[in-house]
């Protein structure tokens, strides 16, 4: 065989298994859709992806179901699942840490996962117990300082989102306080309800009713501006500390191997779905905005906070 017709049957191969790819992504999904939670149920994590299974079924005229597998477990369950597109995972910028957080835990929360895009983000709140004695940021910085060590604050774990805000807080502030890990953001807050913990974050969509009737005090809430629904909370910059500037956010991963025309398919069709008017509304109204990006873009986003952040928490992961 001489060497233009090597050339011909390379590129005829060559088309042949991207025209078998491009079918692949165009039959997907063929079978039922996993897309994993790595946090409790009631979560903001959860909320947001029961609204994309919600909305994806239809379309794809197949079967999306959530599976609740708090911790690692529920991550590392898909970084070695089939790379098929029938299970993916839909977790907070937190994912970016884990491996500095955690040691050993067998893969890399990077190399091992394949962006798919964002699908929103939201300001966090800083909650502390309705019968605190203080009132204002400010003073419960001010408690903080006086009392090293002394104030305990919740968290969904050190490498969730809300336990990233509350590192980048303590450094800020340069206060010291105890971490008291939970399962879950719902578990955090009631740990503040309590008054077992000083303080948390939180977000509006998992906070915000225990907030407006009472059971929590914000006193301070990350954004350019304040929340239409909670008017007198400002904003971190209003409140005396601007340089405290975070907002999490939210999107899906595929197991490293899955073919990128599924995964570009799977963008493309959450961005679809989750553009409807009325989703856009509804998250508005619990203060959270459905933001999303492709997978490209997702990808240097999660590598760029990996980086970023990972120095944040590698001293607090010891």
């Amino acid at each position: 065989m001489d060497r233009r017709q090597f050339i011909i049957r390379a590129g005829l191969a060559a088309g042949t298994a991207l025209g078998a790819r491009s079918a692949l992504a165009q039959s997907y999904p063929h079978q039922l859709v996993r897309l994993v939670v790595p946090f409790s149920a009631g979560s903001m994590t959860d909320i947001l992806a029961r609204a994309v299974a919600e909305r994806l079924s239809p379309k794809w005229k197949q079967q999306v179901i959530v599976e609740n597998r708090p911790g690692i477990a529920g991550t590392s369950s898909v970084s070695r699942g089939p790379a098929d597109g029938s299970q993916l995972l839909l977790t907070s910028n937190g994912h970016s840490v884990i491996g500095v957080v955690n040691k050993n835990i067998g893969f890399d929360p990077v190399k091992d996962f394949a962006g798919i895009g964002r699908v929103a983000t939201t300001p966090l709140l800083l909650i502390v117990p309705p019968n605190a004695p203080f009132r204002t940021l400010a003073e419960f910085i001010a408690t903080a300082r006086a009392k090293p060590g002394d104030l305990s604050y919740g968290s969904a774990g050190l490498g969730s989102t809300t336990g990233i805000a509350a590192e980048l807080f303590k450094q800020l502030t340069n206060t010291q306080m105890v971490l008291v890990p939970h399962r879950g953001q719902p578990e955090s807050q009631i740990s503040v309800m309590r008054g077992d913990t000083a303080m948390a974050f939180t977000f509006f969509t998992v906070g915000g009713d225990l907030i407006q009737s009472g059971q929590l005090r914000a006193l301070a809430v990350t954004g350019g501006s304040r929340l239409p629904q909670l008017p007198d909370v400002p904003t971190f910059a209003e409140a005396g500390l601007p340089s405290f500037v975070y907002d999490s956010w939210f999107g899906l991963l595929a197991p490293a191997a899955l073919s990128r025309p599924i995964i570009g398919q799977i963008g493309r069709d959450v961005t679809e779905v989750m553009a409807d008017p009325a989703t856009v509304g509804r998250f508005a109204a619990l203060g959270v905005e459905i933001t999303t990006s492709t997978p490209d873009a997702f990808d240097a986003e999660l590598r760029g906070d990996a980086e970023r952040y990972g120095k944040l928490v590698a001293p607090a992961g010891g």
